[in-house]
C-alpha cells in the first residue's frame, strides 16, 4: 500500500527520523518545517496522511489541524499529531481540532506502521466514495445537508464482560446524546450489531485475554452489514500488541484505561462524524445511479436502462416488448400547452405502472413513446394484454390543472425467443407501431411473423 505522507516538524532531526522510517516502508514522503509550509504543501500536494508536530513556533499543530479540517479540499485527509505531551487534556484538544490520532515521541516503529496502514485503508475507501459522489454532483444533483458536528442521535453498542465498565462508558457518552446499548459477550454483541448496525461499536479488551474481542472485530469487518461500522477498542496500556493487531484487522480507533470521559467523547464524535460522512457519500452515489437510469419527468426507467435490461434478459429467456405512442401528442401541446403535455406524460406513465404486472418493466422510450418489457407471458396473451392496456388508457381522460384531455395510444407488440437480438426485437415492435398509426391510431398491432 503506497501513499504520500506529509511530515511536519520544526526540528530537522525529527523530520529526518520520521522520513527514514516511512521511506523504509516505501512511502513517498514530503516534509515541512512550519505550520505555514505544511498548509501550503497540503493544499498543493494533497497528501494521504499528515504527521503533524504539536509544538511549533508561530502556528502550532492544533491550528494547522483546524485549518486542514475546515477546508473542503483537505478535510478528508487523516491527521496524526506527533507529540511529547502525554496529558489527556492535550489529546482532547487535538481531537477536538480534528486530529485522527496521536503518536508519542519517541515514535515507536510498530505503532507508526500500524496507524499509518489503518488510516490509509479508511482513506482509500472514503476516496472511492468521494470520487463517485463528485460524479453525482456533475450530473446536477444538489448536495445533501452538511454533517452536524454533534453526535446527538447516534447509536452505539458497548461490548464488555464487565457490567460496571459498560455502565460507566454509557454514562460518559450520555452528554453527547448518543443512545447506548450494551452486550455482555461477543456473541450477544454480534447478534445486536448484525441485526441493527449502530453508528459506533466499542469493544472492550479484558485484562486477561482480548482474543475474543478481536475475533468479533474480524467477523464484523467481514460481514456486509457491519463492514463500515466504526470500531473503537477499550484497552489497557499492556494491550499494545493486541491494539496494533486490531488496527490490522480493521479497528478504527482505541482509548486506553483509565478512560478519560472527554477523550472518549471526542473520539466517539470523530468516528460517528466520519461514518455519517461516508453514509452521505454513499447516498449521493445511490442518487447518481438512480438518476442515470431514471427519466426525470415521469420517474420511469429511461431508454439506456431498458435497452441494457432487455439485452440481459434475452441472453437467457424469451421476452416481449410493447412500444406505445400517445396519439396526436403535438396537438395536446399546441392546444393546452407544454405544461399540460407534461402532466399527460406523467399520468400515462402512472397508469402503465398500475395496469402492468409488477414483474414487467416500463420505461420512457423518448418524447411521447413508452416501452414495456414483458417476460413470462405466453405469446398468445400479448395482444390481449396490449389491448387491455390501450382500452384502460382510452376509457378515462387525463385531468390536468386546466382541462380534461382524452388520451389514446397506438401500440406495437413484438416477441422473441432467448438469444434474439434486442435491437431487432425493438425494431419489430417499432414497425408494428407505425402500422398501428397508419391504420388510424388508437389500436394494437402484433409484429408480423411472431405469434
Amino acid at each position: 500500500m503506497t501513499a504520500r505522507i506529509l511530515v511536519v516538524d520544526d526540528i530537522a532531526a525529527n523530520r529526518r527520523l520520521l522520513e527514514a522510517k516511512l521511506l523504509a516502508d516505501y512511502y513517498e514522503v514530503l516534509t515541512s518545517s512550519s505550520g505555514e509550509e505544511a498548509l501550503e504543501a497540503a493544499f498543493t500536494q494533497l497528501p494521504d496522511i499528515v504527521l503533524l508536530d504539536v509544538m511549533m513556533p508561530g502556528m502550532d499543530g492544533y491550528e494547522v489541524c483546524r485549518r486542514l479540517k475546515a477546508a473542503h479540499a483537505t478535510r478528508h485527509i487523516p491527521v496524526v499529531m506527533v507529540t511529547a505531551l502525554t496529558d489527556s487534556a492535550e489529546r482532547v484538544r487535538g481531537l477536538e481540532a480534528g486530529a485522527d490520532d496521536f503518536l508519542s515521541k519517541p515514535v515507536d516503529d510498530a505503532t507508526l506502521a500500524g496507524r499509518v496502514r489503518a488510516l490509509l485503508r479508511i482513506k482509500q475507501v472514503q476516496d472511492a466514495w468521494r470520487l463517485r459522489a463528485e460524479t453525482a454532483r456533475e450530473l446536477g444533483l444538489p448536495p445533501p445537508p452538511e454533517i452536524p458536528d454533534s453526535a446527538a442521535g447516534a447509536r452505539a453498542v458497548i461490548c464488555s464482560d464487565s457490567a460496571a465498565e459498560a455502565s460507566a462508558m454509557a454514562r460518559m457518552l450520555e452528554p453527547e446524546g448518543i443512545e447506548v446499548s450494551t452486550a455482555a459477550s461477543a456473541e450477544e454483541a454480534w447478534a445486536a450489531l448484525v441485526t441493527s448496525p449502530p453508528d459506533l461499536a466499542l469493544l472492550s479488551l479484558p485484562a486477561d485475554d482480548g482474543a475474543e474481542a478481536l475475533r468479533l472485530a474480524s467477523r464484523l469487518r467481514a460481514h456486509s452489514a457491519t463492514r463500515d461500522t466504526p470500531l473503537l477498542l477499550l484497552a489497557d496500556p499492556m494491550h499494545k500488541p493486541l491494539v496494533l493487531r486490531g488496527f490490522d484487522i480493521g479497528v478504527n480507533d482505541h482509548v486506553l484505561r483509565p478512560v478519560d470521559p472527554h477523550e472518549l467523547r471526542a473520539r466517539a464524535r470523530n468516528q460517528i462524524r466520519r461514518k455519517r460522512m461516508q453514509d452521505r457519500l454513499r447516498t449521493e452515489v445511490d442518487r447518481s445511479l438512480e438518476l442515470a437510469v431514471t427519466d426525470a419527468l415521469t420517474g420511469l426507467r429511461n431508454r439506456r436502462y431498458i435497452q441494457r435490461h432487455l439485452e440481459t434478459m434475452l441472453a437467457t429467456t424469451a421476452a416481449a416488448v410493447l412500444l406505445l405512442d400517445i396519439d396526436r401528442f403535438k396537438l395536446i401541446n399546441d392546444t393546452h400547452g407544454h405544461g399540460a403535455g407534461d402532466e399527460v406524460l406523467r399520468e400515462v406513465a402512472r397508469r402503465l405502472v398500475v395496469e402492468l404486472r409488477a414483474a414487467d418493466v416500463v420505461a420512457r422510450w423518448g418524447g411521447e413513446e413508452f416501452l414495456a418489457l414483458v417476460a413470462g407471458a405466453p405469446a398468445s396473451h400479448l395482444l390481449l394484454m396490449a389491448e387491455r392496456l390501450r382500452q384502460a388508457l382510452e376509457e378515462t381522460p387525463v385531468r390536468t390543472t386546466h382541462a380534461s384531455i382524452p388520451v389514446t395510444v397506438s401500440i406495437g407488440v413484438a416477441a422473441a425467443e432467448a438469444g434474439a437480438s434486442a435491437e431487432a426485437l425493438i425494431e419489430a415492435a417499432d414497425t408494428a407501431l407505425y402500422q398501428a398509426k397508419g391504420l388510424g391510431r388508437n389500436r394494437t398491432v402484433l409484429a408480423h411473423g411472431l405469434a
